[in-house]
């Protein structure tokens, strides 16, 4: 007696290789061995919201590629970042902005990744018909020293002036490099993320806000800055020509040299698909 037809056994054939593939977890596709199963591996990610999208498209395109992988991203502000990966409650620390003093000391184990440049934009209301400002404008601007656009050229409205919180890595930079550690105006209307700083701005006539290059688009009006003369333009070019005079390192901390799924996902950071992802994202890649 036959217990199966040919066509049968084919499929019981079949059936078995596919239950062998999963019990291996591994799928080919087409070259790379990607694992779809097994231990799920966690990583948490948190800290500046200025490297936050490219932390977040980074991840996702990681995971994407490694089933396995669970890429756990969040904001708060570099200062967050920071503290966390130095207590141990996550595993990578964002910040906009190199260690300070004091967290040098209290985390003396913190291992510093530059994983893209970024300029600090000043940004205005989209209809503003300031478009170039100098630094010393700027400053006087948040210092409250000119409280009116008619004084830099614009029309006779009071100035909104918005900033970060003090938690953010964005406010400590700018703070030292354009306000030379002066103090801000009493009166800034102070915001926890790059987001909000552009939502207010692009809400409110008469605001001037600063943000990451990422968060330029034609919803707020980006404004160049005088540098000896000659308007530069907030942009990647110029940040990758040093003409642009508010650039720094975007960075990624970990707590000593980074291992397992850690070390794995930085360096898909600084891959050419993970740099293209910076790029695209309006950030300056350093590999």
């Amino acid at each position: 007696m036959k217990w199966f037809s040919k066509s049968t056994a084919t499929l019981a054939i079949a059936g078995i290789l596919l239950i062998t593939a999963m019990v291996c977890g591994c799928t080919d596709t087409g070259g790379d061995v990607t694992p779809t199963t097994g231990p799920v591996e966690t990583l948490t990610i948190t800290g500046s919201t200025t490297v936050l999208p490219l932390a977040q498209l980074t991840a996702e395109a990681y995971m994407d590629a490694h089933a396995n992988a669970d890429i756990q991203v969040s904001g708060g502000g570099s200062s967050v970042g920071v503290k966390a990966v130095g207590v141990g409650t996550h595993d990578i620390g964002m910040a906009s902005r190199g260690l300070k003093d004091a967290e040098k000391t209290a985390y003396p184990g913190l291992v510093q990744h530059v994983v893209a440049k970024d300029g600090i934009a000043i940004i205005v209301y989209q209809d503003n018909p300031v478009t170039t400002l100098s630094l010393e404008q700027v400053k006087a601007i948040y210092k409250g020293d000119i409280r009116n656009w008619k004084d830099v050229g614009g029309d006779d409205m009071a100035i909104v002036v918005i900033g970060r919180d003090s938690a953010s890595g964005t406010r400590e930079y700018f703070y030292e490099e354009v306000m030379d550690e002066e103090d801000f105006y009493a009166g800034q209307l102070e915001k926890n993320s790059n987001g909000a700083v552009k939502q207010t701005v692009r809400q409110t006539p008469g605001a001037i806000g600063y943000v990451g290059l990422g968060y330029l688009d034609e919803t707020v009006g980006a404004v160049a800055l005088d540098v000896g003369g000659v308007a530069v333009e907030p942009s990647v070019g110029n940040v990758l020509a040093g003409t642009y005079p508010v650039a720094r390192d975007l960075n990624m901390f970990t707590n000593g040299e980074p291992e397992g799924l850690a070390a794995d996902y930085l360096a898909f950071v600084m891959s050419d698909e993970g740099q293209q992802i910076a790029a695209d994202e309006g950030f300056v890649p350093v590999a």
